[in-house]
């Protein structure tokens, strides 16, 4: 089964930058839906991008603009550049991956990385 592993989190000011990685343990070739998710204390999980197989991509209206998905192949790696960061983008970060069926991304069926914790203050 793919492994996801995230990598980049850390400490910003508002208005910094910080860039997430998530490594896949392996290629996938299918037809697949790549997405940052996120989840602060006592809120529900967000979806912050995403990106599919197909390269389309989209943004959560909290991020875009400020927030940029992308990914290598071969071995995929997923990358969410972060920009003007806010205090309130200070959540655990996930990747995932999951299949696309019937042009919807089934995330429950998907894998899940075990998180990044990025923190916006002043």
């Amino acid at each position: 089964q793919v492994q996801l592993v995230e990598s980049g989190g850390g400490s910003s000011q508002p208005g910094g930058s910080l860039r997430l990685s998530c490594a896949a343990s392996d290629d996938i070739t299918y037809d697949y839906c790549f997405g940052w998710f996120r989840q602060a204390p006592g809120m529900e999980r967000e979806e912050v991008a995403r990106i599919s197989s197909d390269e389309t991509i989209s943004y959560s209206d909290s991020v875009r603009g400020r927030f940029t998905i992308s990914k290598d192949n071969a071995p995929i790696t997923l990358y969410l550049q972060m920009n003007s960061l806010k205090a309130e983008d200070t959540a655990m970060y996930y990747c995932a991956a999951a299949p696309r069926r019937w042009g919807t991304c089934r995330w429950t069926s998907g894998y899940w990385g075990w998180g990044t914790l990025v923190t916006v203050s002043s």
